[in-house]
């Protein structure tokens, strides 16, 4: 297990570093698209990135969020395609399992089109909320101005932290002096993130009745 998280960080910080915006749209589509590859991750490696001047920081949130929109989109076929019983089929391939599947379907009948602009900026819900729409029909036009409207300032904020972290990082001597190897502590917290997220999911799966 944790060769493969540490192979999967390297793999999420060589294609951002390598790849730029691009990498960063390709990243984010996938996480979007209901594969375990969390946003927590992404956007502020990509932030950190912009704190040394790699990346322009808006830029990183709207490319982040065009990423959402290209990922929501399969995503939002695949509901509209395999509805309900594909997913309950399949979902625990992409670590979904029914409970959270009934958490999107709830949101989504008490909300409506709405819900995907809410659930944009909701941990874990945020990932899976195109299902139900895709299941429910939803307008694509109004579908993807939500998830736009909504993934950017998700984007923006997780870039945000990562940008604040780099530039204390860099200005701060004492910080500089403890934590010398930056790439070694980018490293471990992207290992955290990655094994906390998997662990919760395969936690849930192991739950379902």
């Amino acid at each position: 297990m944790h060769a493969s998280l540490q192979g999967l960080a390297h793999w999420v910080t060589e294609v951002i570093a390598t790849a730029g915006y691009p990498g960063l749209v390709v990243l984010m589509a996938m996480e979007s698209a209901c594969l375990p590859i969390p946003s927590e991750v992404i956007m502020p490696f990509a932030g950190y990135l912009a704190s040394v001047g790699r990346f322009n920081l808006f830029l990183a949130a709207t490319f982040g969020a065009i990423g959402c929109n290209i990922g929501s989109a399969v995503a939002y076929e695949v509901g509209a395609w395999g509805g309900r019983p594909f997913l309950e089929r399949w979902g625990r391939y992409v670590l979904l399992d029914r409970h959270e599947l009934d958490r999107v379907d709830r949101l989504f009948i008490r909300y409506g089109a709405i819900s995907v602009l809410i659930g944009r900026v909701l941990p874990i819900i945020r990932t899976f909320i195109a299902l139900p729409a895709g299941i429910a029909r939803m307008n694509r036009l109004k579908f993807h101005i939500y998830t736009f409207v909504g993934s950017w300032p998700w984007c923006f904020a997780l870039a945000w932290v990562g940008y604040k972290l780099g530039e204390q990082w860099n200005n701060n001597p004492r910080l500089h002096a403890v934590m010398h190897d930056l790439d070694l502590v980018v490293g471990v917290l992207i290992l955290v993130a990655i094994g906390f997220f998997i662990v919760t999911r395969v936690r849930a799966l192991r739950a379902r009745p």
